[in-house]
Parts: structure tokens; C-alpha cells; sequence
């Protein structure tokens, strides 16, 4: 970690009575570097070749922290601008919240979390500390009260973590996953695990933890961290999502070779990061230029699913303490708004010229997002190919040193080729009208260590009951289904068949198979979940479209008996 943000948090920790002193500020004016970008004459670049058919990474999204014991939570109005996706909010589809020590603190981020779990925003936890009982002191070099984990408290702590999973799900937020701990090899001030003791609990405690586990979010992206994961069998199967921070990462160190070798049916996950400081404003310009290059790298070189900020509202952070979006938050809302969970990365010419950077994704509807950085002082004539499109028109938001995602109209395109002037020291989004290269099938969300799954045997103790919960947004939708089993004995291996209404599809899920994605769905147990004791209850889901249809299925069988719908 850099030494900004061991400071950083050292100060949040004691300042969390008090707000940053931009709160009483107003409206920021836009600070601007010296360097002039008066008289620049416009530059031809290659043609950026965008190509659908080859598919890279399917995306999580874009987001950020929540941590209300350490700056205070967001407020309603701020909550709707971090994962709204108008003018003017930061399409967040990702919120990190902490696990805090004890079980009395578990609700302190409920609010937001909950609001963003309304809105359709996957929600992960990490935790800094297990609860104090648990905790021995050691000494680490100079660090003479040095944390770490002991050992026969592995169990206990696994069932914390599922403490505190529980009590988010009971109170309307399915986590998406858990983090073992936050930045085992940077922990100062938290707990320190080894990579031997983080594949130990793993290999031995991580199966029985009821959500996605992530694992190791070493603070620098250190391979010593995750590679011992990846090279043990029995570790790997009980991982779900390798994290990791970028905290001083240098680009050369964002490729990973050895998880695309081993990491089949795992995702990448960047966990944390602020860029390229704490200690600026986040309206420096074109300073906050910096994090759209940045966040172009960790999407095209290191192919991470997500993109996921330190604290959301802060001075340095995407959304100032006014609760508006900074030129910072702009960078990221050029990808969170339009570049939505589900979308898959696809081929493109990634560097056509010189500090121009170009990324781009496609969603289900075929639509292809293009995300364009000119970070030089001279306009660019940028050329734009996207093969086999039938595409007739593309819309366009724009940041600069005035303007922060500002819809710059909608232009022709002619046989999928389009030419636009990026101005100096700017980044815009382009978005196709839909048509043109049919989408493959996105790749599906995978399930917490997916194996072979039982086939279904016998009927569900005679009684299930479940529940089936929608979080809608304008053209897609996620569900959380729980099952209980009401019945007298224990179901070895099921199925839940349910009929989706007209104009739904399901491109991913979690915890369960599903088959075909529309029309009559069966949704059967995967390795870990086919067995459901009397009384317990399972939780499953699903990612989905829809086309202005947001009913519920009425009716859902299990192993083919009637289930008791709440």
C-alpha cells in the first residue's frame, strides 16, 4: 500500500465524527492545470477496429466503498447519485461494505446497502478484523502487537462471515460474495494472514461459507498472494472471485498469465483502489484524466470484471462531499453508466494513437459501448470500425475541462464506421443503436465453485415454500429465490421449474443451473446445495432482461409438488 493510503486511513479512523471540509464548499470550480490547451490542431489516428466475435471478460460492473463508522453513511439523495444511471449520477452496479467485528454493528451499512440492492447493484462484503476473541498478537519485525487469525478459531471465523451474510440476506440484501480478509499482506492496523494461512482456511474452512468467497484482495496485487491459491486444487475449489487492490500496481504487473491457465471458472475481481491520490481534489484537470487510462488498463490488460473505488464520497473520490459527482467520478461514470453488469469485453484496437485509449463491450441487445480517452493536447480525428453492424446511429457523452458525461447528441454511421473529433484532454462514450452482429450467449455468471451436481431424487419431504424477489432497473432486472423445505424429511438433489413472463431472459445465474433462459425455466442444484434438511432454506438467483414485462412467474414446483409461494 502507498504511503497516502496508509495515511489516509489512519486519518479517516480518527476523523469519523467530522466531515470533510469540502462539505461546506458548494460547488466545486473545475481546477485546472497550467499546461494550455489553446491552438491545438487536430491529429489523425488508425482506425480503432472493434470486432464482437471476439469476446473477452463478461462484466460485473463499476463502483465503490461504503463504510458508514469511519466517514458517516451516504444519505438517500446520494445513494440514488452513486447507482442511478441519469444525467448527472455514477451508474455504480457494485457497492463494497465492510464486516464490522461484532455482530451489534452488522445493520451499520444496511441503508445503503439496501438501497442499492433495490436498484439492482450486486453488494460484497470485506472484513478488516475478525471479532476480538478470536484475534492472538505476535510479533511482526518492528510491529510488536502484530493481528493474525488464530488458528483454532478458523471454523468460528467462517461462521461469522456467514453471521453477517445471514443477517444482510434476513434484512433484504443477498450478498454477492464475502472477502476472506482485506489486505492480508498490508495490515498495520488490521490482521495479517500469510498465503499459507490464507490457503489453509481455505483448503479447510471457506466450503462451509454460504456466499461467493473472495480471496486474497492483497492490497498491491501481489502474486505471492493469490498464487498459491490458484496452484492448490483444494484451495481453489472453495474460491469463487480472486481480488485484488492496485494500490501502486505498475501496468506491467497487471497481466495475470497464471490465472487465465488455472482460473477457469473463477472471476477477477479489482476490489479497491483510489488513483492516482488521496491527497488531490478529485477535480484536478486533467489530472483526473488518470483514472479513465487507468481504469482502460485494468479492463483491457488485466481483464478485471469490476472496477471498485475506495470510499464513494470523499474529496479525492468520485462524488464530493457536496454529493456531486467529481471529474474523477465523471472517468468512471463513462463506463458504470453505459457498460452495464453482463456486458462482455470485446476485441478493439486498444491504443490507435498516441495517449488515445479505446475499450469496448457489448450487452445481449447486441448494443456496443465504445469508450474513448484522448488524454493528449490536440484534438484527434478518430475512425471507428465495427464489423459486421448494421448500426445506423450511435449516441455520444463527453467530458473536458467543462463538462462532466454530457450527451453530445446522436450521429450516422455508415457500414458500422463512424469518425468523431475527440477533443484534447477528454474522454467520451459512444453507444450504438441496437442492430448489427447478432450476440452470442454471454458467458454465464458462474456459480460458487461449480462441479457436477447430483441428479434430483425423491419428492421435497412433501412442502416447499419460496420466496422470489425482483430488483428492476429500465431494461433488466436481478431475482434472489429462496427455497425452505417444509417438510418432515430431507431433499437429496432438486429442481425448481417456474415460467418466466413474455419478454424475460436470463443471461447469467448463481447457485443453480438453469435451462433454456425463457419461456419454462428448471433451475437445478449445483455440487454444494443439493441436499436441503427439514426446515433449512437455500438461496438461489439470476441475472436477467426484460422488455418492459417486470411480472413475477405465479407458480413454482420442486421435484414436480406444488410450492407455497410468499
Amino acid at each position: 500500500m502507498t504511503q497516502d493510503q496508509n495515511e489516509s486511513v489512519s486519518r479517516e479512523r480518527r476523523l469519523v465524527s467530522r466531515r470533510n471540509v469540502l462539505t461546506t464548499m458548494g460547488a466545486l470550480p473545475v481546477i485546472t492545470a497550467a499546461t494550455s490547451i489553446m491552438g491545438a490542431s487536430e491529429a489523425a489516428a488508425a482506425t480503432a477496429f472493434i470486432n464482437p466475435s471476439v469476446r473477452r471478460q463478461t462484466i460485473r460492473g463499476f463502483g465503490g466503498m461504503a463504510h458508514a463508522a469511519w466517514i458517516g453513511d451516504l444519505t438517500a439523495a446520494q445513494r440514488n447519485t452513486a447507482f442511478g444511471t441519469g444525467e448527472g449520477q455514477l451508474g455504480f452496479s457494485v457497492l463494497r461494505i465492510p464486516v464490522p467485528e461484532n455482530q451489534a454493528d452488522f445493520g451499520r451499512d444496511l441503508a445503503t446497502a439496501k438501497r442499492a440492492a433495490e436498484l439492482g447493484v450486486i453488494v460484497f462484503a470485506s472484513p478488516w478484523n475478525p471479532p476480538a476473541n478470536m484475534i492472538e498478537t505476535f510479533v511482526r519485525g518492528s510491529q510488536t502487537n502484530a493481528k493474525r487469525l488464530r488458528y483454532d478459531m478458523y471454523g468460528a471465523y467462517a461462521q461469522h462471515l456467514n453471521a453477517f451474510n445471514t443477517y444482510m440476506r434476513n434484512n433484504g440484501v443477498n450478498l454477492y460474495g464475502i472477502s476472506v480478509q482485506n489486505e492480508p499482506d498490508y495490515a498495520h492496523e488490521w490482521t495479517w494472514w500469510t498465503p499459507t494461512e490464507m490457503v489453509r482456511f481455505l483448503r479447510e474452512n471457506a466450503g462451509s461459507i454460504n456466499t461467493r468467497v473472495i480471496a486474497p484482495e492483497s492490497f498491491q496485487y501481489l502474486k505471492n498472494m493469490s498464487d498459491p491459491i490458484l496452484n492448490d486444487p483444494v484451495a481453489l475449489a472453495n474460491v469463487d472471485i480472486i481480488g485484488a487492490h492496485l494500490y501502486g500496481t505498475p501496468y506491467s504487473s497487471f497481466p495475470y498469465p497464471l490465472f487465465k491457465q488455472k482460473g477457469a471458472g473463477k472471476e477477477l475481481w479489482m476490489t479497491e483502489v483510489y488513483y492516482p491520490n488521496s491527497s488531490d481534489s478529485a477535480d484536478l484537470w486533467p489530472q483526473a484524466l488518470d483514472v479513465g487510462e487507468h481504469i482502460h488498463h485494468a479492463m483491457v490488460d488485466a481483464e478485471f470484471q469490476t472496477y471498485v473505488w475506495w470510499y464513494i464520497r470523499r474529496s479525492y473520490g468520485p462524488m464530493r462531499e457536496d454529493g456531486q459527482i467529481s471529474k474523477r467520478g465523471a472517468m468512471m461514470a463513462h463506463f458504470a453508466r453505459f457498460v452495464r453488469p453482463g456486458y462482455v469485453r470485446i476485441e478493439a484496437t486498444a491504443n490507435p494513437a498516441s495517449n488515445v485509449y479505446v475499450s469496448a463491450y457489448q450487452g445481449s441487445d447486441s448494443r456496443v459501448v465504445i469508450v474513448a480517452l484522448n488524454k493528449g493536447t490536440s484534438a484527434v480525428s478518430q475512425q471507428f470500425s465495427l464489423a459486421n453492424s448494421t448500426a445506423t446511429s450511435v449516441s455520444s457523452w463527453l467530458t473536458d475541462a467543462s463538462r462532466n458525461v454530457a450527451p453530445q447528441g446522436t450521429t450516422s454511421m455508415s457500414n458500422g464506421s463512424l469518425t468523431i473529433t475527440l477533443p484534447p484532454r477528454s474522454m467520451m462514450t459512444f453507444v450504438t443503436g441496437v442492430g448489427g452482429n447478432p450476440s452470442p450467449t454471454p458467458t454465464p455468471i458462474p456459480s460458487p465453485s461449480p462441479t457436477p451436481s447430483p441428479s434430483p431424487s425423491g419428492d421435497p419431504g412433501t412442502g416447499c415454500r419460496v420466496s422470489y424477489t425482483m430488483n428492476t432497473w429500465n431494461n433488466g432486472f436481478t431475482t434472489s429465490i429462496s427455497i425452505t423445505n417444509t417438510g418432515s424429511s430431507a431433499i437429496n438433489g432438486w429442481t425448481l421449474v417456474f415460467t418466466l413472463p413474455s419478454g424475460q431472459s436470463i443471461t447469467g445465474g448463481w447457485n443453480a443451473t438453469y435451462t433454456p433462459s425463457s419461456g419454462q425455466v428448471s433451475a437445478r442444484n449445483v455440487s454444494y446445495n443439493g441436499t436441503i434438511a427439514p426446515g433449512a432454506t437455500i438461496d438461489i438467483g439470476f441475472q436477467a432482461t426484460h422488455t418492459g414485462n417486470t411480472a413475477k412467474p405465479t407458480s413454482f414446483t420442486l421435484n414436480g409438488v406444488p410450492c407455497t409461494v410468499v
